[in-house]
């Protein structure tokens, strides 16, 4: 089975002969995929060395290699006898992909770059080329789009319902400079988010990670809640069993705050209230700094 976003990207390869460089196949997908509607985006992407780049458009990349879809090549090759993507698509999207075609057929490269990083300034913040397609007054203008935030504050995130994508620009949104996780056992099925790949990803963009399993909570104990009350039931023991116990790990997190002044925690469930997160966050402030900010995205 080929996912509808990997038709997508398939359908632009076909479109352009086959073959695309990294960097060509990176703003391709990112101009078609600003082409959709906001709320169903194939690809969401971050500001990264070369501009927008998706981590996900990659997984799918080496998923298609390995189903003989795409050749197993440093740039993106459709394998031989592959085609007929177009048609696969749904009305909307060979839409952006007609669209995609009448304005950039002929643009490529670092005209192709210099297209994007003015247009869309956010995904150029973190360039290394941007003095080779880029002017000292259009380079001006790039930083003043850097995010800025001197908010004092310990910034709750969950990553369900999440692109890494997604989660790593709400990371930057809010310039914060270290990610705790504080999972148990920091292994997910969706992608991006086992603890490798996450620290990997995020340390790209200048972040920093560390990881707490001391202060996560065994899978086990989650297995049969439904309701917030069983939540709530679940945490009050975590705090009485864990938290009054971890008073190190939590002063280790209020001496991050006190250098760092905007520091993560993050667990998988989309509701704060639903996630330990929120007590661990409570905890800091209860035993460190009682006027400290929570914020919860």
């Amino acid at each position: 089975m080929i996912s509808n976003r990997q038709k997508l990207l398939l359908t632009l390869l076909e479109e352009w002969g086959g073959v695309l460089s990294n960097t060509d196949m990176q703003k391709y997908l990112f101009l078609a995929s600003m082409y959709q509607d906001k709320k169903r985006r194939s690809y969401h992407f971050i500001p990264y060395k070369f501009g927008c780049f998706s981590f996900n458009s990659y997984s799918d990349k080496r998923k298609l290699i390995e189903k003989n879809v795409l050749k197993n090549s440093e740039d993106w090759e459709l394998a031989e006898g592959q085609g007929g993507f177009y048609f696969m698509l749904t009305k909307e999207d060979r839409a952006s992909i007609k669209k995609l075609r009448e304005n950039f057929s002929q643009v490529s490269g670092k005209r192709l770059i210099r297209h994007i990083y003015l247009h869309y300034p956010y995904y150029a913040i973190n360039s290394e080329i941007l003095n080779e397609v880029l002017s000292e007054d259009e380079i001006k203008q790039i930083n003043a789009c850097i995010p800025q935030n001197d908010i004092r504050a310990v910034y709750t995130i969950g990553y369900e319902a999440k692109s890494l994508e997604e989660y790593i620009n709400q990371l930057i949104g809010e310039n914060i400079k270290i990610l705790f996780d504080v999972r148990k056992n920091p292994i997910s099925r969706k992608y991006g988010f086992s603890k490798k790949t996450l620290q990997k990803a995020i340390n790209e963009v200048g972040i920093e990670y560390c990881h707490l399993p001391e202060l996560g909570i065994v899978s086990e104990k989650r297995s049969n809640l439904e309701s917030l009350e069983d939540y709530n039931q679940l945490f009050d023991v975590y705090e009485e069993e864990v938290l009054k116990n971890r008073l190190d790990s939590l002063h280790k997190l209020y001496q991050s705050l006190s250098e760092k002044d905007r520091i993560g925690l993050t667990c998988f469930e989309k509701s704060p209230e639903y996630c330990h997160r929120t007590r661990v966050a409570k905890a800091i402030a209860k035993h460190f700094c009682p006027d400290m900010e929570i914020i919860n995205l």
